[in-house]
Formats: structure tokens, sequence, C-alpha cells
């Protein structure tokens, strides 16, 4: 209890309430009354009782005089003096630094009177009367209260002195700025405290004492009251003016309150949206029934401040007086206690969620000192029974606002296929989050590369099994082309280079949707017939020298360009001369060859300058000449000088000799990075003699290199084969915009059509049964062994508003992907009648329907997207489409999308029961009803 310093009226009123002048009893029954009786100042101190101090001098005056034993002596005392302990006589402020036994004594409430009745109070003093109170380790007479200096935040200049005691609650502290202030306990106030360092802190838990906050005498304590727009007039200063004034007069629908995208805060804003929009959460908050419960003590909590920044937040967008807020503190308090949400990445709506509704449960849990209690197996009792008890302990240890809301009771049920023992547990949940039906097929886009030069390259898009092979998709493409599977090789092109070549018996899982898939068409394995020979198949890679000096004729210089190529290669014709112009084959459709002009040009140099020819790597059978260091080899290039046809021709050695023409590009071994490596090759003397794995001309592919930072590991030993092109030979021969030219197949138009699915469908999945996985086994109790259960959950008490969570993120080990099917779902009489598995005979049938109240939406894929919501307004019914900050209202066919993610229902019995509290004379709409006349809507689907 507050003791206001005293005043000159005061001190009148304490005197007229003075008892009146007694008889004076004998001098020795004064000693005893006052020193020795139950009522005298030797009795022990009583925590909360009253003592008053009297003047030291007028005390030992009194002794005196009781002991002299004549009344009539001229030791009287007189009147009670206290005026030695005052400052001044206008204030009546205590002097500092009294001592008691010094300067004062102190008198019990009983022996005070008995002395004021029997010798009266000098007129005009205030009695001085102080309290008793237990401190840690002490319990004594608190003479000197702390005294606090109360001003408004709006008035600064003015302060007001008031005393309390060490154990009065800063609540009362509160009441008393109120009380002098002005301000009715309708209106929302809080203090803050000016500490020693000159900067405020918040005074957020009431209920603790002023010595447990630690405050000290000469103190300012600042209370601020909150604005009508919910805002609070210290946080002003972080919003912008301009903002501030534009909504200073706007007054609009409460609710309807657009959030600021702070940078990929779409996920927060949509999840505060729609738990914003659940009536009874916000009436809970705007009724502030939430500051008698906040939980500052709770270590599983978060000091109020998730729950007293969340409610900040509903009162802004409550207010009516906000287009658009700035959840900036929200978000602060957020990334302070949960580190997964700081900085301003893209994070999923219900991961937020699940973290708000933890975080709001346990800062208003009203249970303060969370008991044990021990989870029991039903044993064979009756479900009724365990449920009751499951129940119960929860609430035990968890009870509060989120709970009475938002959490319902499972029943999950584990066989052991060993024993077959059956273990029954009930557990308490916040939402259900329901699977989607998979589906088993896969839609692929791949590019078909066909041996015949004069064909573009093909987009295909296929349909394959989700966990089908390589093999599986050149099925799949061998329909749309009629090129046989087995004359097919996949690989995955990233860079100009083979990222991956892969085996026919390879997951197709381990390609991922944005990866580029060529399959190419390549000779068969071997030729029916008795001289039939084995192909290789060459990687083929394009680079352009660049201006860059070339170091010892490596591949310094060098850069890839285009879409390289897998060659099949007749294993004896492979020799420079016989590979330069199977690849100039390949390449005819967009490579230009030299006409005469240019022919007779190169004769004639050749003529000139015959030592200058650049001579192909392994010279003609029977010469026993070897390259110089000028003559050009397999690693630095050659152009070869044969012009027999591709197919069906002699060899390099039967070849006639013809004028040559002039070399458009040179040839030159590489590896899978597309770089020189003078390892992976031998030279003989009749042709290329590769040292390659003999799985490549089987079409055994394998890691080319790795995608991590665009660094590629070392390949394994395989012929690669890299056409270099001079710039000015590529300009002038090679037509660029035909080779990246393609056509689309006419599947490309297809579209694999997915038939939406009921919710209905999804909450049967979720309660289907499933084995457990091998990473998550059961132990069994009665076997003693962990087994892969059976597990099954089913459904058997319902929260008052439900939140059902659309599983549509997908995560394997292999893959992951994004669910895009369409879920229907009800915007009204969701019935929940037929998978609650508590008995109802007793129950109404409303406890079971639910309608829609919000939707939060997700558009995009896994690694980028987009969230808004959906969200029923509880006081008109209508509802509004939420984009960060824009706001707009909707009709009831276009909530229906692809991209639901997390649904709101509300049970229709709460409903009915809330639609008393509402401030509005007519009755509230139910949250699917008709749109206002003379709107426009926006199409958001």
């Amino acid at each position: 209890m507050a003791a206001v310093a005293a005043d000159p009226a005061a001190a009148d009123a304490a005197e007229d309430r003075e008892p009146q002048r007694e008889a004076m009893p004998g001098l020795e029954s004064q000693r005893r009354q006052i020193k020795n009786s139950e009522s005298g100042r030797e009795r022990p101190l009583r925590t909360g009782e009253s003592w008053f101090l009297v003047e030291q001098h007028w005390y030992k005056q009194w002794e005196l005089y009781v002991q002299g034993g004549d009344q009539d002596s001229s030791t009287f005392p007189g009147c009670i003096n206290n005026a030695k302990l005052f400052e001044d006589q206008v204030n009546w402020r205590l002097k500092k630094g009294l001592v008691e036994g010094e300067d004062y004594v102190l008198l019990p409430e009983a022996a005070w009177h008995y002395l004021v009745s029997w010798y009266g109070l000098e007129h005009g003093q205030p009695p001085i009367e102080r309290k008793v109170v237990e401190l840690p380790g002490i319990q004594k007479v608190e003479v000197y209260p702390v005294e606090l200096l109360l001003v408004q935040h709006s008035d600064m200049d003015t302060p007001f002195t008031a005393q309390f005691s060490h154990t009065a609650s800063i609540d009362l502290v509160l009441r008393t700025a109120r009380e002098q202030f002005l301000v009715s306990p309708q209106e929302e106030a809080r203090l803050w405290i000016k500490n020693a360092k000159g900067s405020f802190e918040r005074l957020c838990n009431t209920r603790v004492t002023v010595f447990d906050a630690a405050l000290k005498t000469g103190q300012l304590i600042i209370m601020e009251t909150r604005n009508k727009d919910g805002t609070w007039p210290s946080a002003q200063p972080h919003a912008t003016k301009s903002a501030s004034e534009e909504d200073k007069n706007f007054q609009g629908q409460p609710g309807i309150c657009g959030l600021t995208n702070l940078g990929n805060t779409c996920f927060m804003n949509s999840a505060l949206q729609c738990l914003s929009n659940v009536p009874q959460l916000t009436e809970y908050f705007l009724k502030n029934r939430y500051l008698e419960e906040l939980n500052f003590c709770n270590p599983l909590g978060m000091k109020g401040e998730i729950a007293e920044a969340y409610a900040d937040l509903v009162k802004q967008a409550w207010s009516g007086h906000h287009r658009s807020i700035v959840p900036h503190m929200f978000k602060t308090k957020v990334g302070h206690f949960a580190s997964q949400f700081l900085g301003f990445q893209q994070h999923d709506s219900q991961e937020l969620l699940s973290f708000l509704l933890d975080g709001l449960h346990e800062d208003l849990n009203r249970v303060k000192k969370k008991e044990y209690v021990e989870l029991c197996d039903a044993a064979g009792r009756p479900d009724q029974e365990v449920a009751q008890e499951a129940w119960q302990n929860h609430k035990r240890r968890n009870d509060s606002v989120i709970v009475d809301t938002f959490h319902g009771l499972f029943k999950s049920t584990l066989v052991c296929p060993g024993c077959g023992n059956v273990s029954v547990t009930f557990d308490p949940f916040c939402y259900l989050s329901v699977p989607l039906p998979v589906s088993y097929k896969r839609v692929m886009e791949v590019f078909f590369v066909s041996m015949d030069p004069r064909r573009k390259p093909e987009q295909h898009r296929l349909v394959v099994p989700k966990k089908g092979k390589i093999s599986d998709l050149c099925v799949a493409l061998a329909k749309h082309t009629g090129v046989s599977p087995e004359r097919m090789m996949v690989a995955d092109v990233f860079s100009h280079r083979f990222y991956k070549i892969y085996q026919l018996e390879e997951s197709l899982s381990s390609i991922l949707d944005r990866d580029d898939i060529f399959i190419y068409e390549v000779s068969g394995r071997s030729a029916i017939g008795e001289n039939s020979r084995e192909d290789v198949v060459l990687p083929i890679y394009l680079r352009e020298r660049t201006p860059a000096r070339d170091y010892n004729n490596s591949y310094y210089g060098l850069m890839l360009f285009g879409h390289p190529l897998l060659v099949s290669v007749p294993r004896d014709r492979l020799s420079w001369d016989a590979l330069y112009h199977i690849l100039l084959y390949r390449l005819s459709r967009y490579v230009t060859r030299p006409n005469s002009d240019d022919e007779d040009d190169g004769d004639e140099k050749d003529m000139e300058d015959k030592d200058n020819i650049p001579k192909p790597g392994h010279v003609a059978v029977g010469s026993s000449q070897d390259p110089g260091p000028e003559q050009a080899g397999p690693s630095s290039g050659v152009a070869g000088r044969s012009r027999a046809p591709v197919d069906n021709s002699p060899g390099p050695s039967h070849w006639p000799q013809r004028a040559r023409r002039k070399h458009l590009f040179t040839l030159q071994t590489v590896n899978s990075n597309g770089t020189s490596d003078r390892s992976t090759f031998n030279e003989d003397t009749h042709g290329v003699s590769f040292s390659c794995e003999p799985g490549l001309g089987r079409r055994e592919g394998g890691f080319l290199g790795s995608r991590a930072h665009d660094h590629l590991p070392s390949p394994p030993a395989q012929p690669y084969i890299a056409i270099d092109w001079e710039p000015e030979m590529k300009k002038r021969y090679y037509d660029e915009v035909e080779a990246e030219g393609y056509v689309k197949h006419d599947c490309v138009g297809y579209v694999l059509k997915k038939a939406p699915v009921r919710l209905q469908e999804c909450i049967e999945l979720f309660t289907t049964v499933e084995t457990l996985e091998k990473e998550n086994p059961w132990y069994c109790p009665s076997c003693k062994q962990h087994q892969l259960a059976t597990k099954k959950l089913d459904l058997w008490m319902l929260p008052e508003t439900l939140i059902i969570h659309l599983k549509r993120f997908s995560y394997t080990k292999f893959s992951r992907e994004k669910l895009d099917t369409l879920v229907e779902f009800p915007i009204r009489d969701l019935d929940f009648s037929e998978f609650v598995i508590k008995p109802q005979s007793e129950s109404a049938p409303e406890l079971y329907k639910y309608d829609l109240i919000a939707v939060s939406n997700h558009y995009g894929g896994l690694r980028d997207g987009h969230y808004t919501t959906f969200a029923c307004n509880k006081d008109s019914g209508q509802w509004h489409y939420f984009d960060d900050s824009s706001v707009s209202p909707v009709t009831e066919n276009q909530i229906e999308s692809k991209a639901a993610y997390v649904l709101f229902y509300q049970r229709q019995d709460v409903a009915r029961r809330l639609q008393p509290q509402t401030g509005s004379s007519d009755p509230p709409a139910t949250p699917g009803c008709s749109s206002p006349p003379n709107s426009e809507f926006m199409d958001v689907n």
C-alpha cells in the first residue's frame, strides 16, 4: 500500500481521526501497557502490521515521568511531538539517516494509540506510520519507503512524488499513476523506468514487488497510454512521419489492415493475418485478458515478449486507424528468440505459425510451475479413461488460451510385428499435418539429338514413373521418335560440358527438374552379322580460342561454347583424318564447308610452303617419319587430310589423294572439364589409340564433374575430343543461330492433368495405418527390441479452431518437390463426425462441424515463392485477400486454389457463442457470406 507524502490537509484529517482523550491510568499501568504487554513494544514483529515512530527525546521524557511515580511531577512529557524527525512542517518529509534508538523508537499500533489517547499529538503533525515487511532473509519495520517520481509520457516536466513499500507490487505503482493522472482503467497503460545510464527500461511484470524490480528512491517512472490506433507513443519514432500523418484521420474496418513486407517476410505476414482472424484469440487480446495471464517466469517461454509483441500487432490491426502497419518490432522479437528467422531469408509460413503458437502458449501459460507428469500406456484400460487421464495430465502442465483454442487429442496405436503387443497412447496436437495423395508419374523435359545432322534437336515432354530408371526415360522417348532405347544415351549438360552421362539402370530421382537433359542417338552396341564391329561413342566439346596468350600450346585461352555431342565412330576407322570428316558431317547443319575458292587458296598455300601444312598426328601406313615439334600431334590438334566419306568407305590408307581443303577446326583430346590432358591417349602409326575405359563404348556413364562452386573434379580416363575454332574461322563458317535452334515436339504441349482431391481424402490418408521407417523404429516394451511397428493415428477430440496443414512440400533422400494438387475444401460444414472415434452419443452434432475462416497460400516452387492470405473478418463476415500491405475484398469462389497451404476452420458452436460479443447491433454474417455490392474483385486464381 502506498503511503503518499503527508501534507497539511492530511495532517488535519489524521487529527480528526485521533481517538478522544481517555482518562490517564496509573503510571505503572502505563509502563506495563507500552513496554511489556502483548500490545507493547517488546512484542515480536508480524509482517504487514503497522508500527509508529516516536521521537526519542519525547519517549525518554515519558519513561522518566512514569518511572518517577508522581503524576504531578514536572517531568510530564506533554503532547507527543515528532517535529525533530521532519525536514519541514509543510510536506512533513522524514529526515534522512534517522537511527532507531538515537532519533526515534518504534511502537506497535496499539501502544501508539494508547499514548495518543493519554497525551495527545502535537497539533498539525501527521502520525508516522510504517509497515513491517518481509524481505529476503530479514523482517523489519520499513522506516524509509521508496520514493518514486511519477510522470506521464506526454508531460515529463511535472513529476509527482509517491512513496511505496519495498513489498508493494508494480501494479500498485501503475494504479497510483492512473489515479494521479486521471487515466481510466479501460485505457491500457504501461510503465518505464529511467536507469542510472539514462536509458529507459520496461517494467513488464506488474506482479513483482518494488524490491524485486530493484527500484530506488528518486528514480523516474514514466507511464504511457496506448494510442487509439493501437500504437504506443514510445514506438512512434520508428514509423515514418508521412505514414503517421496519412493514417492520422483514417478510419476503416477493424481488421482490414495490411502488413508491410520487410524483405522476404511474406511468410510471416501470411501466418499473422490468419491468426489475427481467429475471433476468440483476437478478442482475448483486444479485451486485455492477456495482461493477467502473462507468464514472465516460464523457462520455456519468452518472458512475455512474444505475447506482448503480438498483442501490439493485433491492437493496431483492429484499431481501424491503419491501412497497413510495419511489423518491425515483431520481426525483431521473433528473430531474437528463434535464430532461424533472423535476417531476410524466405521461410515457411507453417513453421513460423508453429513457433508463434508455441511461443504464445508458453508466454500465456497459466501454470507457473510445471509438475512432473509420467505418461502411462493404456494397458488394456477403456479409451475414455485413458483419454481423460491424458488430457488432464496435459492441462496440469499446459493451460493457456492457445490450449483452449487450438489443442485437440490424438489416439496413437502401435502394433509390434514381432510379438503382437499393442500400445495405445493419447497425445495432444495443435494442428493437423495431412499428406496429399502423391502421383506416381512425373513429367520430364528432355532434348533429343538425332544422328541425322539435318534434324534439329527436339524438345520432348515425357511422362515417366516417378521411381523409374533412366531406361524408362529412353523407352518413353522411343514412343515419340521411333528410335530404339538401345540406341540412346542420356546426359546432363551443364556449362557446355557433360555434367554426367547416365547408366541405364540409374534412378530418375537423381535428375532434378532444373537439369538440362540431352538424349543422344548413337549407333547400336554392335551390328548384326559376322563382320560386325563395335563403335566407340566419343564425347565432343566445342571450344573457341580467345585472345588470351596460349601458354605452351595448352588449353589456356580456349573457351567452351555451344552444346556438346556424343558421336558414334567405328573403332576400326578411329583416325584423326576420319574423325575430322565425321565431325564435319555431324556439324553440317550449322557449319558451312569452304567453297572452291577457299580450296584453291588452300592448295596454292600448300604448294608454296609445304612445311607449314598442319600434319596429322598419325602418319600414313608404311611411313617411318615421326612428326617434329612443329607438326601437329593429338595433343596439339590436327586437321586430317583424308577426303573419304564417313560411312562404308575404305580406310585412310586407301583413300584417293585429292586437293587439300582448308581445315575449319583442329581436334584435340581433353578431359571431361574440356581442358587438355595429355595422359588420356597413346599414339601409334596407324590411327588413334585411346587409353579409355571399355565401358564408354558400351554406354556406361559416370560422374564427369560436380556443380558445387562450378568446380569439376578430376575425370576418369575416358576419351573426350575438343573441336577448337579460331575466332575468324568460327565467325566465317559457324552459324550460331542455327546451332542453338531446336524444335518442339507435339508432346511439349501436353500437361499431366492432376485430378483434384477432396480434403476428406487427405484426412483419411492421415488416419491410414502405416509402417514405421527403418530410421525411426519403435522399442517394444514386451519383446524388448526395436521394431518396425505399424502405426495408426485417430482423432479423439477436436479443438475450437482446427488448423489443417497441407503437406505440399515433399522431401526425400533423393528428391524434393512441391505438390501443386488442387485440394477441394468446403467453406462451410466440414463434417468430422466420421473421423472422430470418441463416442458421440451424448454430443451435439455441431461439435463436429466447422466453417472456414482463413487460408494461407503459397505460390511458386521449392526455392522461391510468395505467401498470401484469405481471411474472413469476424465483425463483417466478409472475405478479404491479404497480399502484404495490400488488402482487397474477394468472393467465395476465389478462395479455393492450388496455392492453399494452411487452412483455419472454426467450430460452429464457437461461432454462435461469440456472436453476442460483437459490438454491432446487427448479428455478424457467417464466414461464407456473400460479397458486398459495387465492389471490384481481384481474380487471385
